[in-house]
């Protein structure tokens, strides 16, 4: 068993002692996704399968709040916020920007990208790094721009 899963078991288990509604019910929701997909492919969750399922809902949460934020929807932009934050706090700490870059300019160096046409040969390398999509991409662009 994941070692993730387990610590989201754990601390699941303190907000239902705890009487933490919003913190219980955020982390049933992650465990119910995490049960969905050992259902339906009939696998034991590693911390990398759950690591996947975790960014993918941090990225659902993003695209609610951004969406809610534009709508004018400042309580259900809160709501989306807060499973974000309580989100990342089970992720692998992210890359900062030096990092990234740093990171980025090896895979550029590595795939010998010469500019903005190599971006998705680039992308499919990086998109392993432990740093959000759109920061990724965007930094990217900018490399591979300058480079050009």
């Amino acid at each position: 068993m994941s070692t993730i899963k387990e610590k989201i078991n754990q601390d699941l288990k303190e907000a239902m002692k705890n009487q933490d509604v919003f913190r219980r019910d955020t982390l049933r929701m992650l465990n119910s996704a995490f049960k969905q997909v050992e259902v339906d492919q009939r696998i034991t969750l590693s911390d990398e399968d759950v690591i996947k399922i975790l960014k993918s809902a941090y990225k659902q949460r993003e695209d609610a709040a951004q969406a809610y934020k534009k709508g004018g929807r400042e309580d259900l932009f809160e709501k989306e916020s807060k499973e974000m934050e309580l989100i990342l706090q089970y992720l692998p700490q992210q890359l900062n920007d030096e990092e990234l870059e740093q990171a980025l300019r090896q895979i550029i160096k590595d795939t010998q990208a010469s500019g903005a046409k190599d971006m998705g040969k680039v992308m499919a390398i990086a998109k392993n790094l432990n740093a959000d999509g759109r920061r990724i991409s965007s930094m990217l662009k900018d490399l591979l721009n300058a480079i050009a």
